[in-house]
């Protein structure tokens, strides 16, 4: 009895020793931050995105607003260096009649965003304006409404353009008019779709209850409260407006030769293109360049407007960006 007793109190001892030993463990510094190690590197991540996003909205503002100071020659002047490649004379080469590519690229911007950014206001007046009808009005009207919106739906956004521009005429204007009819049922669609979740909102029925009509509801109570969704659709649109602008300016619907265009010079690019490579090359990589900045606008103005993920809006942007996929195939 005395030994086992002895070892007992030996073992009680030893794990009084041991638990000494553990809280005085110091942590060395590196195991203390490798928790926060992912939050600092989404932190890094996120900063670098936007550094990116600004100094491509800053370039996008120049070109827009003085191309002069980015490319300093004349992007209709002819010169007697034909098809010279990319050098320290010509950034980007020169083209059939000596013409700078650099200087077309950034010219060629213009018509481009201002054809998208146009398509894309009307298309966000128009399918804001259909999406609350859709949602708010009566039943037969809402039936109607949506019923003619699915129907456009089914059809594909370039053969809408294509059949615009074909009753209209070409040209810039003409492709403005074409990209905002024919994004007008995708921003209804998900308008409306955020339309009947609000209107059964207390509020909504407050203000019924207090009389207030249907146009003073739509636009004191429905329209503050879609801002966020608006802006979204806007920045998601504009990247699939330049594809869709650039695709009519490539089939000749457009700016016409010899002003500057991303879709017409890739166009007129492609048949020299296994001896100037540069001449499709440098368009078609700045349509790519401004799609991408455009999505990733679209997700940034997104994740900071609706930060919990908002399965409404994020499947209503999903499907849109779906459909538009589905009319390139």
């Amino acid at each position: 009895m005395t030994g086992s007793a002895q070892v007992s109190q030996q073992q009680r001892e030893d794990l009084q020793m041991a638990d000494v030993q553990t809280t005085d463990v110091v942590v060395p510094p590196a195991m203390e931050n490798a928790g926060s190690s992912p939050r600092f590197t989404s932190m890094i991540v996120r900063r670098i995105a936007q550094a990116v996003l600004l100094l491509g909205l800053v370039v996008v503002l120049l070109v827009l607003l003085t191309p002069g100071l980015i490319a300093h020659q004349s992007p209709i002047a002819t010169g007697d260096n034909i098809l010279t490649a990319p050098g320290h004379a010509h950034l980007f080469g020169t083209d059939q009649l000596g013409r700078d590519v650099f200087s077309r690229v950034v010219y060629g911007s213009r018509p481009v965003l201002m054809a998208s950014l146009a398509g894309v206001a009307l298309a966000t007046v128009a399918g804001v304006a259909v999406g609350v009808l859709g949602g708010f009005a009566h039943r037969m009207v809402r039936a109607l409404v949506m019923r003619v919106v699915d129907v456009l739906l089914s059809l594909p956004v370039l053969l809408i353009a294509l059949i615009l521009i074909a009753t209209v005429g070409s040209g810039l204007s003409s492709i403005a008019i074409a990209v905002g009819i024919a994004f007008t049922p995708g921003f209804a669609r998900v308008v409306e779709s955020s339309v009947r979740k609000l209107r059964s909102a207390e509020y909504v029925q407050a203000a019924k209850v207090f009389g207030s009509g249907g146009v003073r509801t739509s636009f004191r109570h429905l329209l503050p409260n879609l801002a966020t969704e608006v802006v979204v659709l806007i920045s998601s649109g504009v990247g699939w407006a330049v594809l869709t602008a650039t695709t009519l300016s490539f089939l000749g619907l457009g700016v016409r030769l010899p002003a500057a265009d991303w879709g017409s010079d890739l166009a007129a690019g492609a048949t020299n293109l296994s001896t100037a490579w540069w001449l499709s090359t440098f368009p078609g990589a700045a349509i790519s360049l401004t799609i991408l900045l455009a999505n990733f606008l679209g997700d940034y103005v997104s994740a900071v407007l609706d930060p919990r993920g908002g399965l409404g809006l994020r499947r209503g942007i999903r499907s849109f960006r779906t459909r538009q996929k589905g009319t390139r195939a």
